[in-house]
């Protein structure tokens, strides 16, 4: 190990009471930002912490005669790099006279998930992040030749194998790492195109699942980093035949979740067709590339659809839920880059609290 390895390794419980704390936020294009600070002795709930703010004008949400933006923590997790009593913190952002940001989607979405017809409801989500791992310095995909093209979509899809699977040791990481920090990781899985995977989070009730979605994302970001490895959650990465990236959004209330559940679903499912268009505007940017007709997707122009195990519909509902009667459905217009504060609410807001 290098003398910075072990530095960077530090045991601090041993010789001090004092922890670090990893504020982090959305900025202006959805891309994740942080600072550290030193806290006295162990931190459980963001409530102990103290806000903090940071140079907005810097990171283009503040003009510069006015350029305070105010953290204020919201999910504690577990730092997986520093480790012990270290905490990676879940912020979202506001004016100094307490207004929120307009990139602070969280605001509202909390606002949707504590209306008492929704809490009631039990929320609950399973989120399918798709993202893309590209060379440095090339933005060419993983494990594709410079300049050209691996051979066609086929064996890559939870392929096994050098020429399979780029970027396995990356995946494997995060993994770990969000397991360690509290994250309600279900699963990972290599994607259809070739440098392509995908991992779950969820089940999760409510905002929960957005928090650990944007930590899960900051924490994939500092592991690509490390590794010297491209991070995209570009929705179509490569034009032409090839798979884009989505973050499939499966959701489910308590009384869809009961008997009787299957019609509860179809009535909001239904609710979602009407307001297609609205979700769609807020489902990612660039998802038009994505959302073509091809490649296990519904065309974003035509009709909004639905069917049973239909992966080129809007929404599939899964054969196990046909057969019991109650479950969940799925959600497949989301883009990767989509903000998850405003689909999960958005869906919430659409199948509970809409009245068509």
């Amino acid at each position: 190990m290098s003398l910075i390895d072990e530095l960077r390794n530090l045991d601090l419980e041993s010789i001090t009471n004092k922890s670090i704390a990893d504020y982090i936020w959305i900025g202006l294009e959805m891309e994740l930002r942080n600072k550290s600070r030193t806290l006295d002795g162990p931190i459980t709930d963001p409530k102990q912490l103290p806000k903090w703010n940071y140079d907005g004008s810097s990171t283009g949400q503040a003009p510069g005669n006015d350029s305070e933006v105010i953290l204020c923590p919201q999910a504690i997790f577990k730092d997986p790099f520093r480790k012990g009593n270290n905490i990676l913190v879940m912020c979202d952002t506001y004016t100094p006279s307490g207004e929120p940001l307009p990139t602070n989607k969280r605001f509202n979405a909390s606002k949707i998930f504590s209306h008492p017809d929704v809490f009631k409801e039990e929320p609950m989500y399973g989120l399918e992040q798709e993202f893309t791992l590209l060379q440095k310095d090339v933005n060419w995909p993983l494990g594709w030749p410079l300049g050209g093209f691996p051979g066609p979509q086929g064996p890559y899809y939870c392929g096994t194998g050098a020429d399979k699977a780029f970027g396995r040791n990356i995946v494997d990481a995060h993994y770990k790492a969000c397991l360690y920090a509290g994250i309600d990781i279900s699963g990972t899985n290599g994607e259809v195109m070739p440098g392509q995977w995908e991992f779950q989070v969820g089940p999760t009730i409510g905002i929960s699942a957005s928090d650990q979605l944007w930590m899960a994302r900051y924490i994939l970001e500092r592991i690509t980093e490390l590794e010297g490895v491209i991070l995209t959650f570009d929705p179509k990465p490569i034009p032409g035949d090839w798979n884009g990236a989505g973050c499939h959004t499966n959701f489910s209330t308590k009384s869809m979740r009961s008997e009787g559940g299957y019609d509860v679903i179809k009535n909001a499912i239904e609710k979602l067709g009407l307001r297609h268009k609205e979700h769609i505007v807020e489902y990612g940017t660039g998802n038009e590339r994505r959302l073509t007709g091809r490649h296990e997707t519904a065309d974003i122009i035509n009709a909004f659809s639905w069917g049973v195990a239909n992966r080129g519909a809007s929404v599939r509902v899964g054969r196990d839920t046909e057969k019991k009667g109650r479950g969940y459905f799925e959600d497949r217009r989301p883009a990767s880059n989509m903000d998850p504060y405003m689909v999960t609410s958005m869906i919430a807001e659409t199948s509970i609290l809409w009245k068509p």
